[in-house]
């Protein structure tokens, strides 16, 4: 099961790209993905691998989790992807076109025991991503929706209604298996109020953090991806009306008028761990530290 520490933002970064690799060590991302696929030329696929494993190893990354996304599986780099990334000391691996469960397990053999994180980005994807979600090994499930826009003719706009249904799939089979869900990136770094806007409704939705293609989009995204100072309190009082319940022999525990279970409970910690671990980074929490 992957750990409660925060995953708001995960920040693509080109393999082939030297100065952003440097750079990107003092930007507030939760995660780092180091690209080998579409950001990286076929003729430099091998530099990039190189790169990225140099990278990794140089370490200097503070608390943020390092990522490193391979070629397909159907690629002629594919298979040195995979044991360079396997041997590499990064935290997770990223994998694109898992297309159903046998891809799924096909990667998971070659991660040498690194969780993964395969990119739901074709029809066929969507409709096998509950297999996809339940290989063991699989760990989270990143949207790729410019992908999946293409592939399904499909023309979204702000409110991304024809990626709603594979956005809901998606949410839902790594909530069933107890994963990871990740939204897909906005394209438009010019675009402030869109971003937000997106980036409210991924969270609406459920995902845990949304992928991001520029450091610009970074603080918007770990602020609302943040638990609020409302909510922190909310998870302390629901934790604490349990425990009032439970030492006082009663059965049924209420927190501000409203039935309080043990999912609840549940939830409730996790909020409180995730901002009890933004405190730690220090980074978009403002308030949050102070309130736990």
């Amino acid at each position: 099961m992957p750990s409660q520490r925060p995953r708001r933002s995960i920040l693509y970064l080109p393999g082939s790209n030297a100065r952003a690799i440097e750079k990107a060590r003092d930007l507030e991302a939760d995660v780092v993905i180091i690209d080998l696929e579409d950001a990286v030329a076929p003729a430099a696929k091998e530099a990039a691998r190189e790169a990225a494993v140099a990278a990794v190893r140089a370490g200097g990354w503070g608390r943020r989790e390092i990522a490193i996304r391979v070629n397909g599986l159907a690629t002629p780099w594919s298979e040195a992807d995979f044991a360079a990334v396997a041997a590499s000391g990064a935290d997770v691996l990223v994998v694109p076109k898992i297309d159903g469960a046998t891809d799924a397990a096909v990667a998971v053999a070659r991660a040498g025991g690194l969780p993964v994180w395969p990119l739901i980005e074709t029809p066929r994807s969507v409709q096998a991503v509950d297999a996809i979600a339940d290989v063991a090994g699989i760990e989270g499930l990143v949207c790729g929706f410019a992908d999946l826009t293409k592939d399904l003719r499909a023309r979204p706009g702000a409110d991304r209604a024809p990626l709603l249904y594979a956005a809901s799939r998606i949410v839902n089979a790594a909530r069933a298996s107890g994963i990871l869900a990740f939204d897909g990136v906005f394209v438009d770094i010019q675009d402030e109020a869109g971003l937000e806007a997106e980036t409210r409704q991924g969270l609406a939705l459920g995902f845990d953090g949304k992928t991001c293609i520029h450091p610009s989009q970074l603080a918007t995204v770990n602020r609302l991806f943040s638990p609020t100072a409302e909510e922190v309190a909310h998870a302390q009082g629901v934790i604490e009306a349990h425990a009032t319940a439970v030492a006082e022999g009663r059965g049924v525990a209420t927190f501000k008028g409203k039935l309080i279970e043990v999912l609840h409970v549940v939830e409730a910690n996790r909020v409180l761990k995730v901002a009890e671990e933004i405190g730690g980074i220090g980074a978009a929490t403002l308030e949050i530290a102070s309130e736990i």
